[in-house]
């Protein structure tokens, strides 16, 4: 019986504090369908489908929106990755690089359901270690580009959520 009143509380408590999930504000936003185009860089096209895998999942699970075409499309996402980057964040005591910081950055235009343009540009990073006097094999530049990646669609929908609670005012 306790746990019942307990959860009769929890339930009160979220529904009076205003609470809303960003899948609320982002469709205030984007609509309910969603046309995206992710430029296939020439110089890394593993990352830009990566990429473009990520930001459809997101579309799907974040946005709790549809893939549609462009012509069908309330939203039409561009999404370009700006740049990869790798910086060494650590050193061994003979000088040589154990752990590294990957860093992206996607640069997204959008076109959203009332016609308005903008474009946001979202970055992402990811730590990762090394062993000591070797190279970043594919696996882990994979992963890491992967993470990162996942971590500036993440900023992404945050940035888009704000406008969406802010409505134009930003």
């Amino acid at each position: 019986m306790k746990r019942v009143w307990f959860l009769v509380l929890v339930a009160i408590f979220f529904a009076s504090c205003g609470y809303k999930p960003t899948n609320i504000y982002t469709k205030k936003v984007l609509g309910d369908s969603i046309y995206v185009d992710v430029s296939i860089s020439r110089v890394d096209p593993q990352n830009s489908v990566l990429i473009t895998d990520a930001i459809n999942q997101a579309v799907i699970t974040k946005f709790r929106s549809k893939l549609v075409s462009k012509e069908s499309a309330t939203t039409k996402m561009y999404v370009s990755l700006k740049s990869v980057n790798f910086k060494p964040i650590q050193y061994d005591n003979n000088g040589y690089v154990i752990a590294y910081k990957t860093l992206v950055s996607l640069n997204t235009k959008y076109i959203d359901k009332s016609g308005k343009q903008r474009v946001i540009n979202s970055y992402g990073d990811y730590d990762f270690s090394i062993e000591a006097n070797s190279v970043i094999s594919d696996n882990k530049r994979f992963d890491a580009i992967k993470f990162a990646a996942l971590k500036s669609i993440d900023e992404l929908i945050s940035k888009i959520s704000v406008r969406g609670v802010m409505g134009d005012k930003k």
